[in-house]
Formats: C-alpha cells, sequence, structure tokens
C-alpha cells in the first residue's frame, strides 16, 4: 500500500504544481490568483496585486510589502536566497528578479545564489534583469531593459547594461500605489 501511495503522490504533486505555476496564475480573477500566491509566499501584505502570468520560484522565499504591483510575465526566482519585496513597489511587465545563477569563473558551473532586497517605493521599469545579491534602496528607479548587477543606493536612478547611475529621484514618496485590477 505505502509503495502505491508514493507512486500516486509524486505524479499528482508535480501535476498540482504544473496547474499552479502554468495554468492558475493565467486565471483572470484577482482575487483567486492572489490567494493562491499568498498560499505559497512567505508573506504578502495587503492591498499587493499580481497581474496575470506572474511565475514564482521556491516562492516560500518570497515576501512582498503592502500596497505593491508586480504586472504580468514577471518572473520572482527565491531559489538561492530570499527575495524580498518592499511596500509601494511598482514592478513593471517582464522583469526578472533572479537569486541563483552560475559562476562563470568556476570550472564545474556551480550555482551561486544571493538575497536579493527591494526598498520600499522602488519602481523597477520593463524588462529589467536583477541579479542575485542585490539590495535596491528606499524610492530608487530601474529605467527599461537594465540589469542591475550591484546594488543601488537610495533615490537613484539606474539604467544600462549593466546598471549605472543616470540620475537622482526627487519625490517625496507621498503617493500609495492603489492599483485596480480589471477583475475584482
Amino acid at each position: 500500500m505505502k509503495n502505491f501511495l508514493l507512486k500516486i503522490y509524486l505524479p499528482l504533486k508535480c501535476f498540482i504544481d504544473y496547474l499552479i505555476r502554468e495554468w492558475l496564475m493565467y486565471i483572470p480573477f484577482h482575487r483567486f490568483r492572489k490567494g493562491i500566491i499568498k498560499l505559497q509566499c512567505k508573506h504578502v501584505g495587503k492591498s499587493t496585486n499580481f497581474l496575470m502570468g506572474i511565475e514564482l520560484r521556491v516562492p516560500k522565499n518570497i515576501s512582498v510589502g503592502n500596497n505593491s504591483v508586480i504586472n504580468k510575465n514577471v518572473l520572482l526566482d527565491g531559489r538561492g536566497g530570499s527575495l524580498i519585496i518592499g511596500s509601494n513597489v511598482d514592478i513593471a511587465q517582464e522583469t526578472n528578479i533572479w537569486t541563483l545563477e552560475h559562476d562563470i569563473h568556476d570550472d564545474y558551473h556551480i550555482d551561486r545564489g544571493g538575497d536579493v532586497i527591494i526598498g520600499d517605493y522602488v519602481w523597477i521599469a520593463s524588462r529589467v534583469t536583477i541579479l542575485p545579491g542585490v539590495t535596491i534602496g528606499k524610492g530608487a528607479v530601474v529605467a527599461s531593459n537594465s540589469v542591475v548587477t550591484k546594488d543601488v543606493p537610495a533615490m537613484t536612478i539606474v539604467g544600462g547594461i549593466p546598471a549605472k547611475v543616470i540620475g537622482q529621484r526627487k519625490s517625496k514618496l507621498k503617493y500609495r500605489l492603489n492599483y485596480k485590477p480589471w477583475f475584482r
């Protein structure tokens, strides 16, 4: 009986994981999708919104603060460490945030991980890639198509490959993101 249960358990678990990863994240009902994400993640704050097509890798290592917006087709990776996203963070579509990568200098192509911390009021524009071990300070802005390889100081605007400082943000950061999904 035990062998029979083991033979059924693993394929069933894989199928359920597949459904969550590939199908349920595309359901247009915001509350349902957010409920599934809250069950998987370490922490999800109040009034945080996840649009369709989010990909979570090891979500038990992912925390998101209050009033944040994670746009469509964003990859959040928790395999190599913690991914901590603050409050009032706006992450635009098709962004990839990695906590695990390969060491290009290692003879055996080993994995190398590191925590990623994104402070409050950060705005990450479309198609940005953030690599492991990076901290993005409060109020920073990352321009579209940038690759962030090093820490970004608070209230700094960065852009490019690799991302470099291109300006300073002058906002007093008094806003609170209040995204209203089409399907409530």
